[in-house]
């Protein structure tokens, strides 16, 4: 596809088109000088927007000496549109009017104090002036868009501050619930473990009181530093945890409470967001196969080959009733998002033994 030319080029293409087919019609060959100052005017309007004002000037003399009037009405057009000195253009025009109605040959002489010459005048004048008022009026517009431009930014602003403020307070608000409530639940629940692993003689009981007060105790934890950052609306963003690793899946699955076997071979220099989907994909399942499959083993393998990490989570069949617990069915969603949004995808489906398999497969793009 041929590139468009700019408008400012057409523009100034069209002005000294214009301008030399005003030499044409009203200027003779035989002229040399006129013919010369003509030209010079009608090339000279290239220049226009970069210099208005000694353009202008410089083409006053075709006007003197011949009726070839577009290149110098064009250039005062250009300097109405840039300058805001309002007494300058007037004596612009001004100059332009005396220069219109010089007869140069065979002597510069000026005539007004008849009545041809008032008519004359009034025309000249009008001619003059005509530019004047479209430069300014294109200004006027010029000025006005920007104008609106900076109101509709400012609006932006003003609608982002308010977009701030409500967040800010919704912020403080979910901090406050979740200080005043969760936090206060969490606190009974490490509270009641605690008092049954002093209490009971079950070993156990006791081992997975212990487990129930270290969850709850590291939860306190998350929470107290969620409702910090919550409550800090006007910092700059921080993450809400310290985010995850693949350093920190032998600890997920020996606090998991289920009878897990890992098998991993992935290599340490893969990218933190890479890392984190492997450890939100793991941990999701195993929170499934504790919610869904009572009395459940379950089986972890993570590798990586073909430049793509592939992370499978089964377990087998439960061995108790699963308890009815509270859920929003968006974890399989929200894996599955996490992992469209690294170029990969999750899958999962029951096995043929009563158990259920997850699996995970995302690309890894080698750094340039």
């Amino acid at each position: 596809m041929i590139p468009r030319p700019p408008a400012r080029m057409l523009r100034n293409t069209a002005f000294v088109v214009a301008a030399l087919l005003d030499v044409w019609v009203h200027v003779a060959p035989d002229e040399p000088l006129s013919l010369a100052l003509a030209l010079a005017a009608a090339c000279l309007l290239v220049l226009r927007r970069r210099f208005p004002l000694l353009i202008f000037l410089l083409t006053l003399p075709a006007v003197l000496v011949s009726d070839a009037i577009f290149a110098c009405l064009a250039a005062l057009y250009t300097l109405a549109t840039f300058t805001r000195r309002r007494t300058l253009l007037a004596l612009c025009a001004l100059a332009y009017t005396l220069s219109d109605m010089t007869s140069w040959s065979p002597s510069p002489q000026l005539v007004l104090w008849s009545p041809s010459g008032l008519i004359t005048l009034g025309y000249t004048a009008a001619t003059a002036a005509a530019p004047v008022f479209l430069g300014q009026l294109v200004q006027a517009r010029r000025d006005l868009s920007l104008r609106l431009a900076e109101i509709s930014q400012a609006r932006d602003h003003e609608r982002r501050l308010s977009a701030q403020a409500v967040l800010a307070e919704e912020r403080a608000q979910l901090a406050r619930e979740m200080h005043d409530v969760v936090s206060h639940q969490v606190s009974l629940i490490a509270v009641q473990a605690g008092a049954l692993q002093v209490g009971t003689q079950d070993t156990v009981a006791k081992q997975a009181a212990a487990t129930i007060r270290r969850l709850s105790v590291q939860t306190l934890d998350e929470l107290r530093h969620m409702v910090n950052v919550l409550r800090d609306s006007h910092s700059r963003p921080t993450e809400l945890t310290p985010q995850p690793s693949l350093t920190d899946l032998r600890r997920l699955i020996d606090s998991s409470g289920i009878d897990t076997h890992l098998t991993t071979d992935l290599p340490g220099g893969l990218p933190p967001t890479l890392q984190r989907a492997v450890y939100r994909t793991i941990q999701e399942a195993l929170t499934n196969v504790r919610k869904h499959a009572p009395g459940a083993t379950a089986t972890v393998r993570a590798s990586y080959e073909d430049n793509a990490v592939r992370v499978t989570v089964s377990n087998s069949a439960p061995t108790r009733p699963a308890v009815s617990l509270p859920s929003a069915h968006y974890g399989l969603v929200a894996l599955r998002q996490r992992a469209a949004l690294l170029g990969g995808t999750v899958t999962s489906g029951p096995t043929a033994d009563g158990g259920y398999q997850l699996r995970l497969e995302l690309p890894v793009k080698k750094a340039r």
